[in-house]
């Protein structure tokens, strides 16, 4: 088997081979939607390989080629009469440069559309009657003259635009100072892009364009661009298409096993656990009832065990990395790490009455950034995801698996820890817990140091979540671990389980539970000096510490049964950790190993 970890041509792809997830099926259901579409999802998620399918099907030149390209697929079966019956023209605007001066922004935009209409007539120069003139400083007089070829004919245009709101994405993480005028420029009132798009608008009134298909991100330009725009059809939130992009645990479960046939050193079971907690969880639609893998992440893990017959050392693509600018942009605004702290804390806690669908760019960069705002940019982004719904019926939004939580916790920890000395010493505490199941140095670390940086944060921390967050934030390697916070159990939520990745199990790392209470200064009717000057044996040895440790003894033997049962593991070293708090200040931890 190959597969195609960064090839989107769709041609390329069936003609040498690759594996593909056959979404042709959908065609026909894409027709019936309507003539002009947009459909959203978040970055690399296969949105560039549908519009290349969709071209090779829709081509009238590669008409001879239909059976060799989808003869062995759904479409080939059953082809709609649509099947090769359009001038096909690809517009992708990731490919124009969106810094600069405006008048550099607006010439590579002309240059763009320009160089595709160039493409577009000498791959159709045979069957144009007339030439399509090519105005080097005006795309849009280009664009009209190739519709008056195209009307001359007896075919239609299909116009596939990638990548559409790809300005609007880069303004968002640019630097803010002295771009409003650039912004003004493209964006808004009769900026350019919006000039570009009244233009596809009035193409489709009988001038020759018959079908758009457009994809982006996010919805931030729809809002920019509605009177200029307007005809446009969103599918990305329908059900019917929840899948058209990502691949479902079904087809992640039959490669797997296909791919098991060829030999290797590794369980399907196992590599589909693994799988299933990294990548997979995104669900795009209300009334999805399947969660998605990430397509681009999967392919990528699996031409590893393709490749080399391993899983890859880091379960993160370096090419997804970038994502974590979302994250920052968010937790840059007012509020805006409390959002990301509510995600992380694995309580649903993230609910808002329903995703902001039109929002324009002056929106985002000037308005007030509440709590359904900034969560339904992360939905759109890919690194919160629809979970259900919750009081009042309000949507529940949650971080859809373990590189998305990885995400967080870097971002969190690289804020609250930045590079130093210290946290030298918190990687060196986390490996002596990690290989000898001793807690003391991470313990001692985040009495002495970690926990007055939290506390001058502007949270409002419960005590609970101050714990955890300190483990989580210290602890989350997922180049060892599956670190799960939460973790589903038979008999209830543990509170962070740290699972050896099923090929690290060769190192001498240990598999982790760490169940948390606390108490208060009230509760023990003591001072801070008073609890600060015992001995750690000492303050386990108090009725109240001793109950709470006990409590968290008793719950940690529970979920450790579970865990050891269904990760097949023999041996799991469980604690029960208490932290004294007072007013969202760490006074002192104790536990317990069982």
């Amino acid at each position: 088997m190959k597969f195609p970890y960064g090839l989107s041509d769709f041609g390329t792809l069936i003609q040498e081979g690759y594996w593909y997830q056959d979404r042709t099926d959908r065609i026909a259901s894409l027709e019936e939607a309507g003539r002009q579409l947009i459909f959203l999802r978040p970055r690399r998620f296969g949105k560039s390989l549908l519009l290349s399918m969709l071209e090779h099907y829709y081509d009238l030149d590669r008409a001879g080629q239909f059976e060799a390209l989808f003869g062995q697929l759904a479409v080939g079966r059953a082809p709609t009469p649509l099947r090769n019956q359009y001038f096909v023209m690809r517009w992708d605007f990731s490919l124009v440069q969106a810094h600069g001066e405006v008048t550099e922004i607006k010439a590579a935009l002309h240059q763009h559309l320009n160089d595709s209409i160039h493409d577009f007539a000498q791959r159709y120069r045979e069957r144009l009657p007339d030439e399509i003139e090519i105005h080097p400083d005006n795309a849009l007089s280009s664009w009209r003259s190739a519709l008056t070829a195209v009307s001359q004919t007896s075919h239609k245009l299909y116009l596939l635009i990638d990548e559409y709101d790809n300005f609007a994405n880069k303004v968002l993480m640019a630097d803010r100072d002295g771009s409003r005028d650039r912004d003004q420029a493209l964006l808004y009132g009769e900026g350019l892009l919006k000039t570009v798009f009244k233009a596809v608008k009035a193409a489709a009134g009988g001038m020759g364009l018959d079908r758009v298909f457009i994809t982006g991100v996010s919805p931030i330009v729809l809002s920019d661009m509605t009177s200029g725009y307007n005809v446009g059809k969103d599918l990305y939130l329908e059900p019917d298409f929840n899948d058209l992009c990502g691949f479902t645990g079904a087809e992640v479960e039959t490669v797997l096993t296909q791919l098991a046939a060829e030999g290797g050193d590794w369980s399907p079971a196992e590599a589909l656990a693994t799988m299933r907690t990294f990548y997979n969880g995104y669900r795009f639609s209300e009334d999805a009832t399947e969660s998605l893998y990430n397509p681009t992440l999967s392919l990528y893990f699996l031409d590893a065990l393709r490749r080399h017959g391993c899983y890859p050392h880091r379960m993160l693509d370096k090419n997804l990395a970038m994502d974590r600018n979302k994250l920052v942009y968010i937790a840059r605004l007012p509020h805006g790490e409390d959002l990301l702290i509510d995600a992380l804390s694995g309580n649903d806690r993230v609910l808002i009455p329903e995703l902001v669908r039109r929002f324009g760019v002056e929106d985002v960069l000037r308005a007030v950034k509440d709590q359904p705002f900034m969560a339904s940019l992360l939905y759109f982004y890919g690194v919160l995801t629809l979970a259900g719904e919750g009081v009042l019926a309000k949507l529940v939004l949650r971080i859809p698996n373990l590189v998305a939580r990885g995400l967080y916790v870097e971002h969190l920890r690289e804020a609250w820890l930045p590079a130093s000395p210290r946290r030298e010493a918190a990687q060196r505490a986390a490996e002596t817990l990690y290989l000898r199941a001793d807690p003391a140095p991470l313990c001692d670390l985040i009495e002495t140091g970690y926990f007055s940086v939290l506390s001058k944060r502007d949270y409002r921390w419960s005590n609970e979540l101050l714990v955890k967050f300190a483990f989580l934030t210290l602890l989350c390697d997922d180049r060892l671990y599956m670190a799960v916070s939460e973790l589903e159990t038979d008999r209830g939520d543990a509170d962070l389980a740290l699972i050896l990745r099923p090929d690290m199990r060769r190192f001498q790392a240990l598999d982790l539970l760490l169940e948390f209470k606390y108490l208060s200064l009230k509760e023990l009717d003591m001072t801070g000096e008073q609890v600060r000057a015992l001995p750690r044996e000492t303050l386990a040895t108090l009725p109240a510490v001793a109950a709470k440790l006990a409590e968290g003894a008793a719950q940690a033997a529970d979920y450790g049964a579970t865990l050891r049962t269904r990760h097949g593991l023999r041996d799991l070293r469980a604690f029960s950790v208490v932290a004294v708090v007072a007013l969202g200040m760490m006074e002192r931890l104790v536990w317990r190993a069982l």
